[in-house]
């Protein structure tokens, strides 16, 4: 029985590793090794980074609620305390958005926090 080599199997493996390393910089792009091990670092990365945006976006929209927020003078978590006792179901994201395009809605949110922290 004659031997099989895997030389179309092996090819194909190779060059799917070769495409998906386009781009990198010095041997990470043509040598089959080099490349392997990057791709396999690249897709532990986008792993991690895929959750990673996540907390990200939160950071980023609690600091634009923060800096909004101080403007009409409260805190962040004064606003959202507020916000919550008085019953506005609000996230953040809307309210981050709310924040840096329409200064007078999210100002009228604010008043509506104080007068329920005053209350």
């Amino acid at each position: 029985m004659p031997r099989v080599k895997n030389g179309y199997t092996s090819r194909r493996r190779r060059k799917k590793v070769l495409k998906l390393a386009r781009g990198y910089f010095g041997s990470k792009h043509s040598l089959y090794r080099t490349a392997k091990q990057q791709v396999m670092k690249s897709l532990m990365y986008a792993y991690r980074d895929r959750r990673q945006k996540k907390r990200d976006f939160r950071k980023l929209w609690i600091t634009r609620i923060n800096a909004a927020a101080r403007i009409n003078g409260l805190s962040y978590s004064n606003l959202i305390h507020g916000l919550k006792v008085a019953g506005v179901d609000i996230n953040r994201k809307m309210l981050a958005d709310l924040a840096v395009n329409d200064k007078t809605g999210f100002a009228q949110l604010a008043t509506v926090a104080k007068e329920k922290l005053n209350a």
